[in-house]
């Protein structure tokens, strides 16, 4: 803990934490083999000639639009089509001119051929009378006018049906976006959250943005100066590997990223724990530990003074394999498929797992099975219990940290409450006493300048009807 940190950066994001969401048994290998093949398959499929002989796919077309986006849209189309209505009638108007100047250019020219022979006739038949070519003209023009406006008429119905054609299309656009807006608020948790903030009670929105946090850490995390630098070889695998307080049994108090091909050993190391702290200064420290993971106890027997936790555990299992069965039977299936069992008994009976021991320091990540989300064991110090959760895995990422040496890297660590002298009040307390009858709180915390003064007179004691501990943090 006293050692330098450095800022280093991580991806940003991380696991989503899910109550009771376990995976089946799987390894760093096959999630490695399984993912790598996946991006293969990807990579070919993008390389395909199918694909890159398609059309492009515009920007626009994947764009969400508004209501007024798509009104302003459709009133630009229907004024195209419009000036393309306009433009064809003004040139039906035009053709229909030309004919009419055309007929009465011909009317005029038989108004000059009728006249000379009315006045050829005069005197031959002078009680002849022929129609007024005036009044023929007069129809004609107002034959023309009611075509023009039945012309008009049938362009405005045509511009009310383009209309109404747009406005159809357009809605039924406006319908679709809804309904991949709707679908797209099944996967949205803000949209989640929005509808449901009225419902769920304040206490459960904090514990899922409790659950959320990792997911808007900041990409800086404080990590050990590694004095030399071994590249990660790749492809590597990064796990999220979580380690819980030994009484308060829900809280975490560190995370770490753990690369696939370090092992079991290279994570005891980092794990920070108060009792081993304690045990240093009372000089019973212990250096043996396990992990308990599926079936398997990995044991640290690195020291020479080091005991194989798992020995009397692995004896009583074999000696007392009646009283094992039920004690497994009660942890895997609980209470109420016991009492099917003895209602019904037709309940199957469980099978106690062949467990066996095997070394830490030999054992890296990607050598055993596991299930992501389970909580395992973690024991030190004689019974010192942490339970310990393999929360997510992942390839590793180019803003990673590229040095081996500098795994595991700390991504979490709960700061410790410490407590103050309650003489002085300034100092930070390193002794703490019980049943002391000059203090005026029990327990009491002293700093060490304090305590010498109320305790001690030139080095020897003043009174020892109480008990004194070191105290590290709460």
């Amino acid at each position: 803990m006293g050692e330098e940190e450095a800022n280093c950066s991580i991806p940003k994001g991380g696991p989503i934490y899910v109550p009771n969401l376990i995976s089946p048994l799987t390894s760093v290998p096959e999630f490695q083999n399984s993912l790598l093949r996946r991006l293969q398959e990807l990579e070919t499929e993008l390389d395909s000639p199918q694909l890159t002989e398609s059309e492009d796919i515009c920007v626009d077309d994947l764009k969400i639009l508004k209501e007024e986006e798509l009104v302003e849209m459709a009133l630009k189309e229907a004024f195209k089509e419009d000036e393309h209505v306009g433009n064809a009638a003004q040139g039906l108007e035009n053709g229909s001119n030309l004919g009419s100047y055309r007929r009465k250019s011909g009317t005029k020219h038989a108004r000059l051929q009728s006249s000379e022979v009315e006045n050829a006739s005069t005197s031959i038949e002078p009680s002849n009378q022929c129609p007024d070519p005036g009044l023929d003209g007069a129809a004609m023009e107002r034959r023309n006018g009611s075509k023009k406006q039945k012309r008009k008429k049938k362009n405005n119905h045509l511009a009310e049906n383009a209309y109404l054609k747009k406005v159809e299309e357009l809605a039924k656009i406006k319908q679709k976006q809804d309904e991949d807006k709707a679908t797209a608020r099944l996967y949205s948790l803000n949209a989640i959250c929005k509808i449901s903030d009225c419902a769920i009670p304040s206490s459960v929105k904090i514990e899922r943005l409790k659950s959320l946090r990792s997911m808007n850490s900041c990409g800086k995390v404080k990590s050990v100066d590694a004095e030399e630098h071994i590249p990660v070889s790749y492809p590597e695998v990064v796990l999220y590997v979580e380690v819980y307080h030994n009484i308060r049994k829900w809280s975490k108090i560190q995370e770490f990223l753990v690369l696939g091909h370090q092992t079991l050993t290279e994570l005891k190391d980092k794990i920070y724990c108060l009792t081993d702290q304690v045990m240093q200064k009372a000089g019973q420290h212990d250096p043996s530990g396990y992990f308990l993971i599926e079936d398997k106890f990995f044991n640290d027997l690195r020291d020479s003074s080091a005991i194989d936790y798992s020995k009397p555990i692995l004896d009583w299992l074999t000696n007392s394999k009646d009283d094992a069965l039920k004690k497994w039977e009660s942890i895997v299936t609980g209470e109420l498929q016991q009492k099917q069992r003895a209602i019904l008994g037709s309940v199957a009976p469980s099978r106690l797992p062949q467990f066996r021991a095997v070394d830490m320091h030999k054992t890296r990540f990607c050598d055993f099975r596991f299930q992501v989300g389970a909580g395992y064991l973690y024991c030190h110090q004689g019974d010192c219990k942490h339970t310990i959760v393999i929360r997510d895995m992942r390839l590793i990422h180019p803003e990673d940290v590229q040095n081996r040496a500098a795994y595991p890297i700390i991504i979490f660590q709960l700061k410790p409450r410490v407590q103050k002298c309650n003489v002085c009040k300034i100092s930070r307390a390193t002794k703490v006493t019980v049943d002391d009858k000059w203090a005026k709180e029990n327990p009491c915390y002293f700093c060490d300048y304090c305590y010498s003064l109320l305790h001690s007179n030139d080095e020897s004691p003043l009174y020892g009807e109480f008990s004194v501990y070191d105290y590290v943090h709460d």
